[in-house]
């Protein structure tokens, strides 16, 4: 089928390498499960961790007959890659790994995934294709500040821009005046790290003048590995004038280039013909429907180093059963506002950084940098929120501080439903990162 027979959104031209996520849904599900079929065939024969397991179950490679057969395999999640470290979960021979990434945990053993030169093609294919839905192209010049090294930020999105042809930047984390710099004298016109990196970029920005809408080229911002808001890319556009785009990945499955957000912004577009997207229920496991919120998990179709059979990624999710405008054919997730692994439980209620950052950046004079703070005194939570707030909002009476500060409180009770304390802190206060940014403390633990 030709190209032009996928394309529908006259408005934002399909690049080429963007073909696959307008096969028609049929030929889609036929591929799907071939290669399903496939990948359970190599795991068993290959992974002695997931042969066990699925004999545990009375499962095996000829009881995949339909893409709803995958509900009888187990699960992965990231403890087997540290119980089986380092090599115990790798599907090929040590000859055939060109390239190991791993975690950027910093306790314990990380997880160690081996990339076969396949793995690094298909790994491509999904940046490209991400990129390309973003609306970049070979004319474009991108700076990528995400980490390089064991790190998958930085090279997934170097050989996505270098792919599509672009004029790539590979400037990776930290050095911010530097940043700076390269980004006004060479140009740029796409951005590639972390969001809060991004604030920071911004930040620093100002304080020397630069006015991000006047002084820069900048178009695009691809933003990923941490959780953010959509009040958050609305502070982020506002501020430079960018389109601020949501890239997903995550290390185990291969890195950035797993899902991204078209220009409708109705979700993130999965690649679904290299990684099949499910919802389960985190308690009970079971499959849920499309529609459904749930705990997000792939299953890496294409990948031989180390596949992932339903890897439970603690991501909270949905996945949409309406078609996007775009015309694509592959599913959408809901962007990630939220982890399993990142909830607190606060006075018996359950509460997520990210509806905390919603509620905070709803209130005008906030500025997008915050920390959380939980602690016990005398056996009861207690939450304190430090933010930002603008240099001007300062100078005014303590009547008008006390006003916002109530402005705010009320603004994250209504969310997520318990009163915390805020403080109102300068700008420039707070921590910022060139990495993914740690805004929790619970001093619970450490009691």
């Amino acid at each position: 089928m030709a190209l032009t027979e996928y394309a529908h959104d006259l408005d934002t031209p399909v690049h080429p390498v963007s073909a696959p996520d307008y096969m028609p849904a049929e030929q889609l599900r036929a591929l799907q499960l071939h290669r399903l079929q496939g990948l359970v065939r190599r795991v068993y024969d290959h992974v002695p961790l997931t042969r066990r397991r699925m004999e545990e179950r009375g499962v095996r490679p000829e009881h995949i007959k339909t893409l709803k057969d995958i509900s009888l395999l187990p699960f992965m999640l990231k403890t087997d890659l540290r119980d089986e470290y380092p090599f115990g979960l790798f599907a090929s021979p040590m000859n055939d790994i060109v390239r190991f990434h791993c975690s950027s945990g910093t306790t314990g053993k990380p997880i160690v995934i081996g990339n076969t030169q396949n793995d690094i093609l298909v790994w491509q294919n999904g940046c490209m294709r991400a990129l390309a839905m973003c609306g970049v192209r070979s004319s474009d010049v991108m700076q990528v500040a995400y980490g390089y090294g064991l790190f998958t930020g930085g090279l997934g999105l170097h050989y996505g821009g270098e792919g599509l042809g672009c004029a790539v930047l590979p400037i990776s984390g930290g050095n911010t005046d530097r940043q700076l710099m390269l980004m006004k004298d060479m140009g740029v016109t796409v951005i590639a790290c972390t969001p809060s990196y991004f604030l920071h970029l911004i930040d620093e920005g100002m304080k020397k003048g630069i006015d991000f809408k006047r002084d820069m080229r900048l178009k695009h911002g691809v933003f990923g590995a941490e959780p953010w808001t959509e009040e958050m890319r609305a502070k982020i556009e506002s501020l430079t004038g960018i389109a601020a785009h949501d890239i997903y990945g995550l290390t185990e499955i291969c890195g950035p280039g797993v899902a991204n957000d078209c220009a409708h912004r109705h979700g993130l577009h999965v690649f679904e013909d290299h990684f099949y997207p499910e919802i389960v229920d985190p308690e009970t496991l079971e499959p849920l429907p499309d529609g459904e919120p749930g705990e997000l998990v792939f299953t890496t179709l294409t990948r031989t180093g180390t596949p992932m059979l339903r890897y439970r990624t603690r991501d909270i999710s949905r996945i949409s059963a309406e078609p996007c405008p775009c015309g694509r054919t592959i599913r959408a997730i809901e962007r990630i506002s939220a982890r399993t692994d990142d909830m607190l439980i606060i006075r018996g209620v359950n509460v997520f950084p990210s509806q905390i950052e919603a509620g905070l950046l709803s209130v005008e004079a906030v500025l997008p940098h915050y920390v959380i703070i939980v602690d016990k005194v005398g056996g009861l939570d207690t939450l304190e929120i430090k933010v930002e707030v603008t240099r001007e909002t300062l100078s005014d009476d303590i009547k008008s501080l006390e006003a916002l500060r109530a402005r705010v409180a009320h603004a994250v009770q209504r969310i997520i439903n318990i009163s915390a304390k805020i403080t109102l802190v300068e700008p420039h206060t707070l921590p910022r990162s060139e990495g993914k940014l740690r805004r929790v403390t619970d001093l619970r633990q450490k009691s």
